[in-house]
C-alpha cells in the first residue's frame, strides 16, 4: 500500500515516542548540567573558603613571632612554618625583592601569577586566583602581612598558598558520570512510557480508522465500540452516528433507486403493446399518404415519425432498466469483428457514407446484436452531427484488445461536451451543429417500428437521447469502453470502442 512505509516512519505512534524520549531526554541532559555546575561550584567553593580561612590564620599565628624586616634564611623558615601547618601546601613569601618558597623544587612562576601579585600587594586582605599549570588546576591564595599595631598597615611582606585542586576535579567528574550513567535509564522508561501511552491512545484510533476505510468501501454497517467519556469516546460515538446517518439515507436511496427502476421498466412494458398498434396504424397511413390530402398526408407521415421516435424510446428505457437492475446478460460467441461491422452498416444503407479500414481476421468473443448497437450509435452520430469524410477503423493493440475507431471531419466537441456526451438524456445537439444531408431511410423491423434494436436510435435531434449511453453499458458488458477526444489536426471528433480481445477454439458461449 502506498502510505504503509510513511506510516511507519512518520506514524502517530513514533510521533509520540520520539516526542516522550526527546523531553526526557532534554529533561535529564539539563539536569545533569544543573546538578555538575551546582555540586562544582559547591566543592571549589567550599575548598576556596577553606584555604583562605586556614592560610590566614596560619600567617596570623607565625608572622606573631617574625621580625621585620627579614633576611632569606628567616623568609625560607618563614615560609616553611606556614606550609607545615597549612597540611604541607607550598607556600611562597615574599617581602619587597627577596622571595622563598617552603618546597625548593617546587615551580611557583607558573602557578603565582603577576596579576595575582599585583592583587595581593594593592589589597588588604586575601584574594585567590584558580590557575591551569601544566593541564592541572590549582588554587593560589595570597595575602597581605600587616603590623598589628591598630592602623592595619601593610607590612611588605606576602604570602601564598598554592592548593593542588585535582581531587575536587575527580569528585565532580565522578559525579558527572554516574548522572549520565542515569541518563540511559531515564531514556528507556520514557521510551517504555511513551510506547505505553501511544497504545492506549492509538488503538481506539487504529479501530476507528478501520471501521472508516470499512465504511468507505461500502460495508455500511461498520461500527466502532465507544468506552469511556474521554475525546476519543466522543469521536467514536460521533462517527457511529454519522454512519447510522448514512446507512439511513443509502437505504433509502436504494430503495427509491429501486422504485424508480421498476417504475421505468413497468412504464416501457405498458406502453409496447399500445405502441406496437400504433405502429401498425401508422404504417398503413404512411403507405396510403401519397392518396390522402396534402395535410393530411404531412399529418400521417409526422404521425409516423414519431411513433416510430417513441418506440425506440421505450425500446431504449427498457434497455436501460435491465443495464440498472443488472439483468442484461451476454449471449457471446467468437465473431468476425469486421464483418459485424460491416453488416451493421448495410443494414442501415450507410456502407457509401463511410470509409472502412477493416483488416481481415480480426476475431473476438462478443454479443453480435450489443456489438451492432455500439457501432449504429458510433456511426450514426458522426453521419447527424459530424461531416465527411467519417472512418471506420479496425485494429488490435497489444495483443490482447481490439479497437474500432470512428473519427469523422465535423465542428467536433467541446471539452465540457465530451465528458457529458454518454449521459442520459444529453442532446449532442448543442456541440455539435447539425449537417445538412438528409437522413437516409432505414429498414423497418418487422414488427412495423423503424430501427435495429434498443440503443439504435441516435443521440440528439430525433434519437431518444439514450443511444451512446447504452452504447458505453454494452462495452461495460464486455469488459471493454468507449472514450471520445478531440481529432488533431484537421477537427472533428473522434469515438474509440476498446474491447478485451477474447477468442475460444470453436462458436459457442461465454
Amino acid at each position: 500500500m502506498r502510505h504503509g512505509p510513511r506510516r511507519f516512519v512518520g506514524g502517530l505512534r513514533v510521533r509520540l515516542v520520539v516526542t516522550f524520549v526527546l523531553v526526557a531526554l532534554v529533561s535529564a541532559v539539563t539536569a545533569t548540567a544543573l546538578a555538575y555546575r551546582d555540586a562544582r561550584t559547591a566543592v571549589l567553593q567550599r575548598t576556596q573558603n577553606t584555604a583562605v580561612n586556614d592560610l590566614r590564620e596560619r600567617v596570623a599565628v607565625v608572622a606573631a613571632g617574625f621580625d621585620l624586616p627579614p633576611d632569606q634564611r628567616s623568609l625560607s623558615r618563614f615560609a616553611a612554618e606556614v606550609s607545615e601547618g597549612l597540611g604541607a601546601r607550598v607556600v611562597v613569601a615574599r617581602h619587597e625583592d627577596l622571595s622563598a618558597v617552603s618546597d625548593t623544587y617546587a615551580d611557583t612562576e607558573g602557578r603565582v601569577t603577576a596579576e595575582l601579585r599585583a592583587a595581593v600587594r594593592a589589597g588588604d586582605g586575601a584574594r585567590f586566583q584558580r590557575v591551569e599549570w601544566r593541564g592541572e588546576p590549582y588554587l593560589v591564595v595570597g595575602t597581605p602581612v600587616t603590623y598589628a599595631d591598630g592602623d592595619r598597615r601593610a607590612s611588605g611582606l606576602e604570602v601564598f598558598a598554592i592548593t593542588d585542586l585535582r581531587a575536587e576535579r575527580d569528585d565532580t567528574a565522578a559525579l558527572l558520570d554516574s548522572v549520565q550513567e542515569g541518563i540511559v535509564p531515564v531514556v528507556v522508561a520514557a521510551a517504555l512510557l511513551a510506547l505505553l501511552a501511544a497504545g492506549t491512545v492509538l488503538r481506539p484510533v487504529r479501530k476507528l480508522g478501520r471501521a472508516t476505510r470499512e465504511l468507505a468501501a461500502g460495508d455500511l454497517g461498520s461500527r466502532v465500540a465507544v468506552r469511556g467519556h474521554d475525546e476519543l469516546a466522543d469521536l467514536a460515538r460521533t462517527f457511529n452516528e454519522t454512519a447510522d446517518a448514512l446507512q439511513s439515507s443509502d437505504a433509502e436511496l436504494r430503495a427509491q433507486e429501486a422504485k424508480a427502476r421498476r417504475f421505468v421498466a413497468d412504464v416501457s412494458h405498458e406502453l409496447r403493446t399500445p405502441l406496437a398498434a400504433m405502429a401498425m396504424v401508422a404504417t398503413v397511413l404512411e403507405e396510403d399518404a401519397d392518396q390522402l390530402p396534402p395535410d393530411a398526408a404531412r399529418a400521417a407521415r409526422t404521425v409516423g415519425a414519431e411513433t416510430a421516435r417513441l418506440s425506440r424510446l421505450v425500446e431504449d428505457l427498457m434497455e436501460i432498466s435491465r443495464f440498472d437492475a443488472g439483468a442484461a446478460r451476454l449471449n457471446a460467441s467468437e465473431t468476425d469483428l469486421a464483418d459485424t461491422v460491416r453488416a451493421s452498416l448495410a443494414l442501415r444503407g450507410w456502407t457509401d457514407r463511410v470509409t472502412l479500414r477493416l483488416p481481415e481476421g480480426v476475431r473476438a468473443v462478443v454479443d453480435r446484436r450489443r456489438v451492432d448497437v455500439i457501432v449504429a450509435n458510433l456511426v450514426g452520430n458522426a453521419l447527424k452531427h459530424g461531416a465527411p469524410p467519417v472512418t471506420v477503423t479496425l485494429a488490435v493493440t497489444g495483443g490482447d484488445r481490439v479497437v474500432l475507431e470512428v473519427a469523422d471531419r465535423g465542428p467536433g466537441l467541446p471539452p465540457e461536451a465530451r465528458e457529458r456526451v454518454f449521459d442520459r438524456f444529453y442532446k449532442a445537439d448543442e456541440a455539435r451543429t447539425r449537417t445538412t444531408v438528409p437522413a437516409p431511410a432505414v429498414p423497418s423491423s418487422p414488427g412495423g417500428v423503424r430501427g435495429a434494436g434498443p440503443g439504435a436510435g441516435l443521440d440528439g435531434g430525433q434519437g431518444s437521447g439514450l443511444g451512446m449511453a447504452i452504447a458505453l453499458e454494452n462495452a461495460r458488458l464486455h469488459g471493454g469502453s468507449i472514450g471520445v477526444e478531440a481529432r488533431r489536426p484537421g477537427g472533428g471528433a473522434v469515438f474509440t470502442l476498446a474491447l478485451p480481445l477474447r477468442r475460444t477454439g470453436g462458436e459457442g458461449g461465454e
